[in-house]
């Protein structure tokens, strides 16, 4: 977790983020800073569909798009959409630590029996379901995917202003990550 960047005040903020949507939601998340109304969203928010977190933002302040991982593959008509008519003109895309999406082939029996004894699958369609779907969900870990995700969304959204973050769940602060390799 070496690439990871507290925010605990404004003054934290790195300059590209300072006075954006991006910073705003720093602001609002981990320094408690008061809510104003908005009638329209700031920010589009990718993150995890994990129910260990909630940020804390006014409404209205962001459109959110949760799915297993932030991962956004299959998604980029919902990210297009909120650019081209939501107007939203930063995207903070929000990776979370203990992200069941990690090691997915670890949960492949308990992935199976859940959808046999609680969805009424057969075990041959459960087995097959996530043969056909895993590879393409599974994240090696969560630094790592939010920094190539961020990188291939770049080049489709180049006037978009995009963020990687990791939501730690352990203390439910979110972190900049740094995209310096050293």
């Amino acid at each position: 977790m070496s690439r990871l960047i507290p925010v605990e005040s404004a003054s934290d903020i790195p300059g590209p983020y300072r006075d954006t949507p991006i910073g705003l939601l720093l602001e609002y998340h981990n320094t408690g800073r008061e809510h104003v109304p908005y009638s329209s969203a700031r920010l589009l928010v990718g993150m995890c569909m994990d129910n260990r977190k909630h940020l804390n933002i006014p409404d209205n302040f962001a459109f959110i798009i949760r799915a297993g991982g932030a991962n956004l593959r299959y998604s980029e008509f919902k990210v297009s959409f909120a650019i081209a008519v939501g107007g939203v003109r930063a995207l903070a895309l929000i990776g979370h630590s203990q992200c069941g999406m990690v090691d997915l082939a670890s949960r492949r029996e308990q992935f199976i029996r859940g959808l046999v004894e609680n969805a009424g699958w057969t075990r041959e369609s459960a087995e097959e379901h996530f043969r056909k779907f895993a590879p393409m969900f599974e994240i090696k870990n969560e630094t790592g995917f939010i920094l190539s995700e961020v990188a291939r969304l770049r080049p489709l959204y180049p006037k978009v202003l995009i963020a990687p973050m990791l939501y730690r769940v352990e203390d439910n602060r979110l972190y900049l990550l740094s995209e310096d390799p050293s």
